[in-house]
């Protein structure tokens, strides 16, 4: 998607008429909707995998569990650089392939809860599944809406926020070999706050987009599912990060 205009004196070009705009609520809700759906999918699948034992075989206890590990990666990386001007077909096809496979993967949380590793029992585990999920929309919810409605310029601070997840990623790979507690748990109160602020940043700039497009409806259809999957990466990460923090025994 495009980056973000701005006219002279520093205002992004139709700001002024955002908060009445109808073709923008709808444009927004469109994506959520679709982010939703998402989430809905991937608890479905996460619950499946970690709780049917044929299922959780197949996909941790076979190799399909590094399509399930890196196929998200790859598709994100193949559809960038391959799929310049994707059509909404392709979008759509990306936005759900990567949801499914993040979904399977997530199952990993159900599997520790059923084996006791989260909280020594299984009500206990499963508790605080929900309390993370609880905890993390109610912080979606309301650090999406704050970088709907805010006037001030996130893109700065976009800029900052990507280049620490690129720095989470590397101390991911770090730990995995020092296998640190105590990095594990400032890596987590980091991901929480990086993926916090793109949160506000990628709600600001679908808003942003959307003025862009100017109305063309194919590329509005394209940008609702790459928002979608903008967002709901943005809240699979902050869950994953509150609920290794939460999870700690």
């Amino acid at each position: 998607m495009a980056d973000i205009q701005y006219a002279q004196g520093g205002q992004v070009a139709g700001s002024a008429d955002m908060a009445t705009d109808v073709g923008l609520r709808k444009f927004m809700l469109g994506v959520f909707n679709k982010m939703a759906l998402g989430l809905l999918l991937s608890a479905g699948l996460a619950y499946v995998a970690g709780t049917v034992p044929e299922v959780t075989q197949f996909v941790f206890g076979t190799p399909f569990r590094y399509v399930v590990m890196f196929g998200p990666i790859g598709i994100l990386l193949v559809s960038a650089f391959a799929m310049r001007n994707p059509s909404p077909l392709a979008s759509a096809l990306i936005y759900w392939s990567v949801v499914s496979l993040i979904g399977l993967s997530l199952g990993y949380w159900f599997l520790a809860a059923t084996a006791g590793a989260i909280g020594g029992t299984v009500e206990a585990g499963m508790m605080t599944i929900v309390k993370a999920f609880l905890v993390t929309a109610s912080a979606f919810a309301a650090l999406s809406l704050w970088g709907y409605t805010t006037k001030r310029d996130l893109s700065g601070f976009g800029t900052f926020l990507i280049m620490g997840v690129f720095g989470l990623v590397i101390a991911s790979i770090v730990n995995m070999f020092m296998k640190s507690d105590m990095m594990s748990f400032i890596i987590s109160i980091a991901g929480v706050l990086i993926f916090a602020g793109l949160t506000a940043f990628d709600t600001q700039k679908l808003k942003y987009t959307y003025y862009q497009l100017g109305g063309d409806q194919r590329s509005m259809a394209v940008a609702t599912n790459y928002g979608a999957l903008s967002l709901y990466l943005d809240f699979v990460n902050l869950f994953q990060f509150i609920m290794s923090i939460m999870s700690r025994r």
